[in-house]
């Protein structure tokens, strides 16, 4: 098949990395011509944005990359609609595309927009429940009325694309149970779930590069005695800092050797402002950037991981990308209920511990089963993250889709 990928992330930003070049690089060795549409905050004539453009090529993945708009609020995502519409009418004509293949709300706009004007087929990546996400992690005030007109228009919009879609795609189960309770006009709708899968060709610890690894660990000051706690990813929003950070506390009063490694691009002020609210060490937090590349090696050093977020509406239909990524690993996971398909996931396939409450008495509880070792076999993990994070499965069942849509 022809198909227009559009995708308001940019293919620079560290989540178009590992959750959409993956994808597009299996459905493009299964023959389909892919065409890519994104915006990209990244100068042209950086290095990372010249390393992708040769990757893309190589992958034989036509990309269009367009400048990505950060002001004013509001008004910037309308410019940057302008263009990809434009954008997207000029490559469906000029390469008879059949399927535009929408990441998340802002993309959808377009595809809804080309499958009435030029009969193209609509497949709806919804990611997630956008608009309650804005406002579930206070970006869109809705005391702002500006804020309050632009989320009734996406949730008006939201009916329409899972109404007009020739396939919707959900990160989870949660979050299809949901959408199914919901008055959409069209029934039965097509959906399928695909979870943020995992590269679990990258993220195996038999693949870790040990003389990195090592490298890694005299650079920060990590010894073989330490037990290491790690966090991955973006601070802030959805992601529960100061909670974490409480959690960790408790660890060091049980463990007097433990760390809390934070593999992060950003905010690292904040976060030594943060411990130092908190009166932890300075020497017990550990903070690195990396490339996606040299995280696979930096995390292997952590004896377990954390993630905690906001266990609200929006997040029925979150999938936790670094989920499958830390699994892959073998590495057993401390992570909040009430988010996705995370306690199912956790449940089956025995990869860590559940935190229900917020507190220290259900700290301890959790580091009591850390220490009673309930889940510590690294093989049981990662066959957990083939189970549920497969990126082959992933590609297949996309695959699978635009097939269906060929006829």
């Amino acid at each position: 098949m022809k198909v227009l990928y559009i995708s308001y992330d940019g293919m620079t930003d560290p989540l178009g990395q590992s959750q959409v070049i993956p994808y597009l690089k299996g459905l493009s060795g299964k023959g389909h011509e892919i065409h890519l549409i994104s915006c990209e905050k990244k100068a042209t004539d950086s290095k990372e944005f010249l390393s992708i453009s040769v990757l893309l090529k190589e992958l034989r993945i036509k990309w269009y990359p367009l400048k990505y708009t950060s002001t004013p609020p509001v008004f910037s995502t309308l410019l940057d609609i302008v263009k990809i519409k434009r954008a997207a009418k000029r490559i469906i004509i000029k390469n008879n595309i059949d399927i535009v293949h929408c990441r998340s709300y802002i993309a959808a706009l377009v595809g809804l927009k080309m499958k009435k004007r030029l009969g193209t087929k609509f497949v709806f990546d919804m990611r997630g429940f956008w608009a309650d996400e804005r406002v579930d992690g206070k970006i869109w005030n809705l005391h702002n009325p500006l804020f309050k007109c632009v989320y009734n228009y996406f949730k008006k919009k939201e009916k329409q694309f899972l109404s007009s879609a020739d396939y919707i795609i959900c990160l989870t189960e949660s979050g299809k149970s949901e959408i199914l309770r919901w008055e959409i006009p069209r029934q039965p709708l097509k959906i399928q779930v695909i979870p943020c899968c995992a590269d679990l060709e990258l993220f195996d610890k038999n693949k870790i590069n040990e003389t990195e690894r090592k490298l890694f660990a005299e650079k920060l000051k990590i010894k073989e005695s330490d037990f290491v706690l790690s966090y991955i990813g973006s601070i802030g929003t959805w992601y529960m800092l100061d909670e974490m950070l409480d959690f960790f506390k408790v660890l060091l009063k049980k463990k007097e050797n433990a760390k809390f490694l934070f593999i992060t691009p950003e905010n690292h002020e904040l976060l030594k402002m943060k411990t130092s609210e908190k009166n932890i060490p300075e020497n017990k937090i550990v903070i690195q950037k990396a490339t996606r590349n040299e995280v696979p090696a930096l995390l292997s050093l952590s004896h377990i991981s954390i993630f905690f977020i906001k266990p609200v509406f929006s997040k029925k239909a979150s999938s936790p990308s670094k989920m499958g990524e830390i699994m892959g690993l073998g590495i057993p996971l401390i992570c909040n209920s009430n988010v996705g398909d995370v306690d199912k996931i956790i449940n089956d396939t025995k990869a860590g511990a559940l935190v229900n409450l917020f507190n220290d008495k259900e700290y301890e509880r959790v580091i009591n089963e850390i220490d009673g070792l309930t889940f510590t076999n690294p093989v049981e993990i990662r066959n957990g993250a083939v189970k549920y994070f497969s990126l082959q499965e992933g590609v297949e069942k996309y695959n699978n889709i635009y097939n269906e849509l060929g006829g």
